[in-house]
């Protein structure tokens, strides 16, 4: 399986941004995230797992990731809130 996520990043001056990628291993990359190891963009800020989207391939999470990059930051907060919406009704 292979994962598209959305990681709320709290920076230490309280500015929220969100961060997009993909992983075949969703617990290992948060991992590496939250101990400095993963992207740069992350580094030094508080995470928090906000959105996750599973697919059978590399490809079909690759463009979706592409897809989610390309998004307003409203858009991809709406997206983060239909999500959550719908894992609470399930």
């Amino acid at each position: 399986m292979f994962y598209v996520y959305i990681l709320k990043c709290i920076g230490n001056d309280h500015k929220i941004s969100l961060y997009t990628g993909y992983t075949n291993d969703l617990r290992r990359r948060f991992s590496e995230h939250s101990s400095g190891r993963g992207a740069r963009f992350t580094r030094g800020k508080m995470l928090e797992l906000v959105f996750y989207q599973m697919f059978t391939t590399q490809r079909a999470a690759m463009q979706r990731e592409i897809e989610i990059k390309r998004f307003s930051r409203q858009k991809k907060w709406a997206l983060i809130e239909n999500h959550a919406i719908n894992q609470r009704l399930a």
